[in-house]
C-alpha cells in the first residue's frame, strides 16, 4: 500500500486490478476483430501521422472488448512528461514553488541525497545562505542565486559553476540523481501540501498561452503546459474498449497524481498513477527517502520509476512480481499490451509492450533506435503533437553510443538475438 499522509489518505482504499493481456500471441495473430461500430473509436477529429491512428486503433480492437475475448483485462501504460503533457509538470510545480518560497531550508544540504557532492553542498550553502532557521522557507522569489542554484542542479546534474553536483556509484538505469532530488527538495512539507502547489503551478500553466516563457533566477524555461487532446482521447478511448490504463512517471508522485486525477485531466486516478514515492515521517511529512522496488527497499533515490525502474514498478505494483524477478522481462501475459513514452527513460516498458510500442518523436536516442528499427513491427513513432522538433541532423549513433549502460556511459543498441542495431536517420519529426 502507498505511504500517504495519514490525515489526507487513511479514508482511501487502493484497489489495484491485476490486469494481463487478453490472448496469446497465437491467438493474437489469428483471431479477428469485430467491425461492431459500438466498438470505442478513436477520435478521427485529432490528427495523427501517417497511418499511426489506425495502426493504434487495431490493436484497441484487437486486445480490448471488440476481440470477443472476456479473460484479464489488458493493461496500457503511458509516461507522463511530454508523452501526455507538452512540457514538464514537475518543473512547472518546482518553478511555482521556488517563485513562491516554499522550498524549505534543510539542516544539510549535503543530507538531502546520499549522492550530493561537496562542491554543491558547498554552492548552496553559499547562494541560499544560513540566516533563514532551519525548516524555514528559503526566499527563493527574490533571492536569485539561491533559486539558480538549486534549479541548475535540477535541470543539469551541475552547479552553476559547472561543477558535477552528484557523484559516487549507481545504477544508471535505475535511477538518476537529479531525479530522485525533486521530491527531496520538498521535505518537511506533507502531502496535501505540496499537492497544493502542484494545483496552483498547474492552473498557471494551462492558462499561459502555448509558446510562452517564464524566468527562474537567470534560466528561461516554458512557462505552458498542456495535455495532448490526442493522448487524452487515446486514453479514453482505451478505457472504454476495457483497458487498464496507468501512467508511470519519474517525477513525484503527488505531483503527477494532480495532473492525472484532476479535474480536467486524463482520467486516470490515483490508485493507476505511479511515480516516485515519498517516505513520510510520524507526523505524515515527506522525508529524503522513498519507496523502493524489486526487493531494493526504501533508500534515498536506488530504485525509482527511471528506465529499467518503470519495468520494475510495473511488474511490481501491476503484475504483483514482488523480488528481484520484478525488474526481468515478464512473460506475455504478464506484460502491458501497450506502452507510450517520449525518452530513454520510457525505453523498456515501452519495449515489452506487446501489442505496440507509441514513441513521441524527442530526438532521444536509444528509445528512437529502437523505434526506427522496429524489429517488431508494432513500433508507433509520433512527432510531439505540440511544437514538434524538426529532423534531427545526422543519424542516431544506435551502433556505437545509445545505450545508457548500467554502469554509466553509452554503447551500442543491441536486439533481442544480440545482434547490433544500425544507425537510425531520423523520418518521423
Amino acid at each position: 500500500m502507498r505511504n500517504r499522509d495519514v490525515a489526507a489518505w487513511t479514508s482511501a482504499v487502493v484497489t489495484v486490478l491485476v490486469a494481463t493481456a487478453l490472448v496469446s500471441p497465437a491467438a493474437a495473430a489469428t483471431s479477428a476483430p469485430t467491425t461492431d461500430r459500438a466498438c470505442p473509436q478513436l477520435s478521427k477529429k485529432l490528427s495523427w501521422y501517417g497511418q499511426n491512428r489506425a495502426r493504434l486503433q487495431r490493436m484497441i480492437d484487437e486486445r480490448g472488448t471488440c476481440s470477443g475475448h472476456h479473460g484479464p483485462r489488458p493493461v496500457a501504460a503511458f509516461d507522463w512528461d511530454n508523452t501526455v503533457s507538452k512540457n514538464d509538470v514537475t518543473d512547472a510545480t518546482i518553478a511555482w514553488s521556488l517563485k513562491h518560497d516554499k522550498i524549505l531550508r534543510p539542516a544539510s544540504w549535503k543530507k538531502t541525497s546520499k549522492w550530493l557532492t561537496d562542491d554543491a553542498d558547498k554552492a548552496l550553502t553559499a547562494a541560499c545562505g544560513t540566516a533563514v532557521p532551519v525548516g524555514a522557507p528559503l526566499p527563493t522569489s527574490t533571492d536569485t542565486d539561491c533559486t539558480d542554484e538549486i534549479f541548475n542542479i535540477r535541470e543539469s546534474g551541475k552547479t552553476m559553476s559547472g561543477a558535477a553536483a552528484f557523484a559516487g556509484e549507481w545504477n544508471h538505469r535505475r535511477t538518476v540523481p537529479q531525479y530522485a532530488w525533486v521530491p527531496q527538495l520538498f521535505a518537511g512539507h506533507t502531502v496535501p501540501e505540496l499537492e497544493s502547489y502542484a494545483a496552483q503551478a498547474r492552473r498557471e500553466a494551462l492558462a499561459a498561452p502555448v509558446g510562452s516563457t517564464q524566468t527562474l533566477g537567470t534560466h528561461t524555461i516554458p512557462g505552458y503546459v498542456r495535455y495532448y487532446e490526442q493522448q487524452r482521447d487515446l486514453i479514453r478511448t482505451l478505457q472504454k474498449a476495457g483497458f487498464d490504463v496507468y501512467i508511470v512517471s519519474a517525477g513525484s508522485e503527488p505531483v503527477t497524481e494532480v495532473w492525472s486525477s484532476g479535474r480536467g485531466g486524463v482520467g486516470i486516478d490515483r490508485a493507476h498513477t505511479i511515480a516516485i514515492r515519498s517516505v513520510l515521517d510520524s507526523k505524515g511529512r515527506i522525508t529524503t527517502y522513498n519507496e523502493g522496488c524489486g526487493g531494493v527497499g526504501r533508500t534515498q533515490g536506488e530504485a525509482i520509476p527511471y528506465i529499467d525502474g518503470k519495468r520494475c514498478w510495473i511488474d511490481q505494483d501491476i503484475f504483483h512480481i514482488k523480488g528481484k524477478s520484478a525488474w526481468e522481462k515478464q512473460r506475455w501475459s504478464k506484460r502491458i499490451a501497450l506502452g507510450g513514452g517520449d525518452a530513454d527513460t520510457d525505453v523498456t516498458f515501452v519495449g515489452d509492450a506487446t501489442g505496440a510500442h507509441l514513441v513521441l518523436n524527442r530526438n532521444k536516442n536509444e528509445v528512437m533506435c529502437r523505434a526506427y528499427d522496429n524489429t517488431d513491427g508494432r513500433w508507433v513513432v509520433n512527432p510531439m503533437f505540440i511544437e514538434p522538433l524538426p529532423r534531427k541532423s545526422g543519424s542516431y549513433p544506435c551502433s556505437t553510443a545509445a545505450y545508457n549502460r548500467p554502469e554509466g556511459g553509452f554503447g551500442p543498441v543491441l536486439r533481442p538475438d544480440g545482434s547490433v542495431v544500425p544507425d537510425q536517420a531520423d523520418s518521423v519529426y
